[in-house]
């Protein structure tokens, strides 16, 4: 007969049991500026064969949305909050500037963290680093391997901001680190991922967040990734696609690690863009319509898929509403965290709506209120918000914009040397816009004087959104932040 202390033992090891089963190793790939029209499966010139695979034996996002620009992006998957509820309401995080998501809450890394999970950051932060406290290390990362601020040389890892403010960027954890300008950045983050799989002790669960440089500007790869291009005759297109080559060749390079340590039929992985594709710098994101930094279709409307083996409905594609400030309770929630001690969040747990094709929990987003833009044109008669500024609110299938959202125009893939920027020069004072997203998905037919009341309604929708926002955040340059002042590097510089 056993003992009590026997049965006790014999409860917390299946107890335990439970708990490790709920807790999948957990891959985040976030690729930089990658456009909409840039993945094979989109059918796009550029061969992504390893991005292809995966999501075909995962759930496609069809309806996913991220932020027009960087900061704005990572700082709502990080705090499954708003912008407006950040203060990062306006354009990115500049390397001279005083300013950084803010430690009010805990971030998605603090939580998996708190869960019992090792977490691990490898490329791109662009969240702020005037303070020490602000850097991955001291938001909730055992390690951090990769640059602070928003771009750099692909090799040299150098950053300029106007003549005067240079400096190298590129961290070990909260130490510089000498780079080998002989490295390309993509392979370099490739290889310090598939080094922490390689040397991990799986019996602990894994958060590896990997926001891969690829493939922003500058337009630089080595040239055997874009000899396979040789006939696109853009050169821009070319030297792209030839980025977009390597960073595939690299996913499929940390993925096979992953298999390699045993590890891959226990990982979730999600593979997400920030935002639009940048068109002066070889991105596109046709069909949709304008591109990065605009509140149209084109940049926000995000490549993403989740790949993994305790999906239920593999292979299939998601046309639900899903959203970047999403991920924050989705994750935590299949880390088996707690969400206690957060301020409150924007974002939804969709797990069952991408494993299992459940209905989204989700059907409005609010895009942006941007208080700082230029006002544009007039404000409408009988209007609560004040339509003149930069906004857009999605509910259900319709999207009112108002203010400037930014270059308008349709951009089909080049196939000439120039490409051919199909000129949309609008209406210099309008400032209201809607749009049937599930039957307009290009947002071609402007609907907003056939609806006026719907229009009215979503504006005091924006409004109430409007009156939770804290003020935003964006101080001017602080000279102090000079890499001169500090051995050339970019880091910290007030105490």
């Amino acid at each position: 007969m056993m003992s009590n202390v026997s049965i006790s033992f014999i409860l917390i090891l299946c107890v335990m049991k439970t708990v490790n089963a709920k807790q999948p190793h957990i891959l985040f790939v976030l690729a930089d500026d990658y456009g909409y029209n840039d993945i094979g499966y989109h059918g796009s010139e550029i061969k992504t064969p390893n991005l292809d695979k995966l999501s075909a034996e995962g759930v496609r996002l069809e309806n996913y949305y991220v932020q027009p620009i960087c900061t704005p992006t990572r700082s709502q998957l990080m705090s499954g909050r708003y912008q407006i509820h950040t203060g990062l309401q306006h354009s990115v995080i500049f390397a001279p500037q005083p300013n950084a998501l803010p430690r009010d809450s805990p971030i998605l890394p603090d939580k998996m963290r708190e869960a019992g999970y090792s977490t691990h950051a490898v490329g791109k932060w662009h969240l702020g680093f005037y303070k020490e406290e602000y850097l991955p290390n001291n938001r909730g990362f055992d390690t951090f391997y990769g640059y602070l601020a928003g771009m750099e040389d692909y090799y040299n890892k150098s950053r300029c901001i106007g003549p005067k403010f240079c400096g190298k960027d590129l961290r070990d954890n909260l130490k510089p680190a000498e780079p080998n300008p002989n490295e390309y950045s993509t392979e370099m983050y490739s290889r310090r991922a598939i080094d922490i799989v390689s040397n991990y002790n799986s019996s602990k669960p894994m958060f590896l967040y990997l926001a891969l440089q690829a493939v922003h500007e500058p337009l630089e790869v080595p040239a055997r990734y874009k000899e396979k291009y040789a006939h696109i005759r853009n050169s821009d297109r070319r030297t792209y696609a030839g980025m977009v080559a390597a960073m595939d060749e690299a996913i499929g390079n940390i993925t096979a690690a992953f298999q390699a340590k045993g590890m891959w039929d226990d990982t979730i992985m999600v593979f997400s863009t920030d935002n639009g594709g940048e068109i002066y710098a070889g991105g596109n994101n046709w069909p949709l319509r304008g591109w990065k930094a605009s509140l149209w279709e084109g940049g926000m409307h995000g490549v993403g898929f989740v790949h993994g083996k305790s999906l239920q409905k593999k292979g299939s594609v998601s046309t639900e509403l899903i959203h970047v400030t999403d991920w924050y309770p989705t994750l935590v929630g299949l880390a088996g965290g707690s969400l206690n001690g957060t301020k409150p969040l924007d974002g939804f747990d969709q797990w069952k709506t991408i494993s299992e094709g459940a209905k989204s929990p989700r059907d409005t987003l609010l895009h942006n209120i941007d208080p700082l833009t230029k006002p544009v044109g007039d404000k409408l008669e009988g209007s609560p918000f004040d339509n003149r500024y930069r906004a857009a609110l999605r509910v259900g299938d319709w999207k009112v914009i108002t203010g400037n959202p930014g270059d308008g125009r349709w951009i089909p893939e080049p196939t000439a040397e120039i490409i051919n920027m199909n000129v949309y020069t609008g209406e210099p004072k309008k400032n209201v816009w809607l749009f049937n997203i599930a039957k307009d998905p290009v947002e071609r037919v402007d609907l907003s004087e056939d609806y006026p009341d719907r229009v009215m309604k979503m504006l005091s929708m924006l409004q109430q959104l409007n009156e939770t926002a804290v003020p935003c955040v964006y101080p001017p340059v602080d000279p102090n932040s000079n890499p001169e002042l500090h051995g050339g590097w970019w880091g910290p510089w007030e105490k």
